[in-house]
């Protein structure tokens, strides 16, 4: 007596993968209608995904500001800043310190248009306002600096806007 084989079964023919959808709409051909919703929703997907990483903007990482406008921003620092913040930027009794764990710790992961604006209405303290808009940005170069920020090829923008897709990414020790 003869085992019975398997049952085989007639082989339906199979669409083609997703990707292979895409190329064949991609080269002129047409897409199936059931298929127009899903390559529609994955088109959205992949969109909106590219969206998300251009908007990411850039960190201080990644070298924000040049060491010509840092050391302008040193200039200004010693002048409106050092009386208050010390020359070595540790600050003391209420005045906070501008670089460091505590510094980083406060300002990781906010727009750099937050610090800017800060800096710019309440500062120096005994003129609060009186900083126009290129000096605050060499100020915080300078700050950038000696927390150990990069330097870069492109010196930190004045402008609030241009500031609000750099973020404030404190560096690893």
């Amino acid at each position: 007596m003869m085992k019975p084989g398997p049952i085989l079964r007639p082989r339906t023919p199979r669409r083609p993968g997703f990707f292979l959808r895409v190329l064949s709409v991609l080269r002129g051909g047409e897409l199936y209608s059931a298929t127009r919703p899903t390559f529609l929703i994955a088109s959205l997907v992949v969109v909106q995904a590219l969206v998300l990483v251009s908007a990411q903007g850039k960190t201080t990482l990644d070298g924000i500001y040049t060491e010509a406008q840092a050391k302008r921003g040193e200039t200004i620092y010693a002048e409106s800043c050092a009386s208050c913040h010390g020359p070595d930027l540790s600050g003391g009794g209420q005045t906070p310190e501008l670089a460091g764990r505590e510094f980083n710790k406060d300002w990781n992961d906010l727009a750099m248009s937050d610090l800017f604006d800060r800096t710019r209405a309440t500062m120096p303290a005994d003129k609060p306002g009186t900083l126009k808009p290129e000096p605050t940005a060499d100020v915080i170069a300078f700050l950038l600096l000696k927390g150990n920020f990069p330097a870069g090829q492109t010196e930190l923008p004045s402008d609030p806007a241009a500031l609000k897709t750099i973020t404030y990414v404190s560096p690893k020790p």
